[in-house]
């Protein structure tokens, strides 16, 4: 099965992280639940088990030993909230910026929801500007659309007016868009990283009254579980704006 880099890298550091305290091989259930009580943050001790159980599962399949993960239930994952921008947020990182390309980066990471890799291979052919559509290779190596709306049209159109390329069209890779929010983070003290920005674009578009559904489409989330992970901020008074009463009097 083909994965990510970035997926090829979370199994990596959590693995590396293992065995450079428990041996693999002689590790009992007992070592590994001890192992992941140390971590206190629920998401980073799920993510822990995630990692050793396919880990195990593998190492099953390939050389029949057996998993001591076998029966081991996950730990429980709190519902945690994680961070996403106001709108006002982002037009404070958008005055900060000092360029049209990184202007044109976080506008579009907010306005289309793109995942890091996704936007650092777009390039000029990708775009269609008349239905403000890029065309994106998503997760899986699927072929995807992402919208984008005028004011990332207006940064896009700058930034490319000066900057020829027939590659991809930031002249930066996914380390350098990486730093260059680093620094963004560092110069406002808002969180700036692509994840941020895509839980942004789901919570902007649910605190417009856009619904679940139409929010996964647009995302391209595999689940509606997944668009709820990531809109947990957008509150019930958020939502009330939106309410319409069933009923109406005299009918």
């Amino acid at each position: 099965m083909e994965v990510s880099p970035g997926t090829l890298s979370f199994y990596v550091v959590k693995l590396e992280r293992f065995l450079s305290e428990l041996d693999a091989d002689t590790a009992q259930r007992q070592d590994i639940e001890r192992f992941l009580l140390q971590f206190k943050n629920p998401g980073n001790r799920h993510a822990y088990y995630r990692a050793l159980k396919t880990f195990y599962n593998w190492r099953e399949e390939t050389y029949d030993l057996p998993s001591p993960m076998k029966h081991m239930r996950a730990p429980r994952l709190g519902k945690l909230i994680l961070p996403s921008l106001t709108r006002e947020q982002v037009l404070t990182l958008l005055d900060t910026l000092d360029n049209f390309r990184d202007k044109a980066i976080v506008a579009l990471f907010t306005e289309s929801g793109l995942r890091l890799s996704e936007l650092a291979g777009i390039k000029p052919d990708n775009i269609d500007w008349t239905n403000r559509t890029i065309q994106v290779i998503g997760k899986g190596r699927k072929e995807a659309v992402a919208p984008f709306g005028p004011l990332t049209e207006r940064y896009l159109q700058a930034w490319l007016s000066e900057h020829k390329s027939d590659g991809n069209i930031w002249g930066l890779n996914t380390w350098g868009i990486s730093s260059m929010l680093r620094r963004l983070k560092q110069l406002t003290g808002l969180p700036c990283n692509p994840h941020t920005f895509r839980r942004t674009f789901a919570c902007l578009l649910r605190k417009a009254g856009i619904d679940t559904m139409t929010i996964k489409e647009l995302g391209r989330w595999e689940s509606l579980e997944m668009v709820q992970r990531y809109t947990r901020s957008v509150t019930f008074n958020d939502s009330l704006k939106f309410y319409k009463a069933p009923l109406k009097e005299g009918e």
